[in-house]
């Protein structure tokens, strides 16, 4: 798998920043200037693209009551009914291009789920820079296929996924010649506890699937997000909402404009923090290291006198004699009168 390409003018992959993305999703509580909002917000908070979810209720699950329908999992939705949910997070298809053109406008890419042949069409139709496959479609192999020949990016979450399914779904990509795929670490959790996120999945998979990885964060605050960094995370995706006490289908898990901004800030400095794996001195170290400690004259000490621990000390800074020479100049002359600080030298003794 390729490790470095383009999502629209981003560059995603080795040796870059870590591609942040903003998910929308059902956040918009069905106003459209309230996506709109969610969109400059996630600008000013410095996300590099914004996610969308191309679906309906009829076209995700059916409008049915029977018992395998209900959402029983131990999450936030839990007793709703499978269409009853998705026709409240559903964002209008209409809106989408609109959408586009606005986190366009501002800089920011834009790209959606789909989640049937459909929402394919529509979203080529907008000319999407790539395609995220959620978790519970890992398996929908004839979807994947369409997507992998439009030799465009593809994300996938892992999170329900087994390794047979990632591995199906990246070798109908190989087939279709696409080897632009990341692979997200994803908990289907609503927020997600903490013990459950298993950060140190994202390098096993970027080693074990040879693709770029990162991670879909569903935890509360930014420390898992951050935490992926250093872990190789070259992607990270969070819900983003104005206010978490607005409500909706995925408030209670989003992010805050001012907590996403704070993660962006952090993953930054982590990136820089993180450096290089060289063991080398910075240019103000190398400086530093003239402090160092070094062999000093610390009493005053004759001509002939002999050299011992009471006038001949280890001590900062590292103007005099290696300290390595310590006991082999123990016990040998001084040339001269040595004045106490005088870093010590070889032709000073004898």
């Amino acid at each position: 798998m390729n490790k470095q390409f383009k999502i629209g003018n981003k560059i995603v992959g080795e040796n870059t920043p870590a591609f942040i993305v903003a998910e929308i999703s059902g956040n918009h509580n069905q106003d459209y200037s309230r996506a709109v909002e969610i969109i400059h917000a996630a600008k000013e908070a410095g996300a590099d693209a914004v996610k969308l979810q191309t679906y309906t209720a009829d076209t995700i699950t059916l409008d049915c009551n029977e018992p395998c329908f209900v959402i029983n999992e131990g999450t936030i939705w839990d007793g709703m009914t499978l269409h009853k949910l998705y026709q409240e997070a559903y964002t209008p298809w209409e809106w989408q291009p609109r959408l586009m053109e606005e986190a366009n406008k501002i800089g920011l890419e834009c790209f959606s789920s789909p989640f049937d042949f459909s929402s394919v069409d529509f979203l080529e139709k907008m000319n999407v820079p790539a395609y995220k496959i959620a978790s519970y479609e890992i398996n929908d192999i004839p979807l994947i296929r369409k997507i992998a020949k439009l030799h465009k990016p593809i994300i996938f979450a892992t999170g329900i996924a087994y390794p047979k399914d990632i591995e199906r779904a990246l070798n109908v990509c190989k087939e279709e010649g696409n080897e632009d795929v990341i692979l997200l670490k994803c908990v289907s959790a609503y927020p997600t506890p903490y013990e459950q996120v298993n950060l140190r999945v994202i390098p096993t998979l970027a080693k074990t699937y040879d693709c770029i990885s990162g991670i879909s964060d569903h935890t509360m605050g930014t420390i898992v997000s951050a935490g992926s960094i250093p872990l190789g995370a070259k992607m990270i995706e969070k819900h983003l909402t104005l206010s978490r006490a607005d409500g909706g289908p995925d408030a209670a898990f989003s992010m805050e404009p001012k907590e996403f901004a704070k993660l962006v800030e952090e993953v930054r400095i982590l990136e820089k923090a993180l450096g290089t794996s060289e063991y080398i001195l910075t240019d103000t170290q190398k400086l530093e290291h003239g402090g160092s400690r070094s062999l000093f004259v610390v009493k005053d000490i004759q001509p002939g006198e002999i050299l011992t621990p009471d006038n001949i000390r280890s001590i900062r800074p590292g103007n005099g004699l290696h300290t390595m020479y310590y006991e082999e100049i123990i016990g040998k002359t001084a040339k001269t009168f040595l004045k106490k600080g005088t870093p010590l030298a070889w032709e000073l003794i004898q």
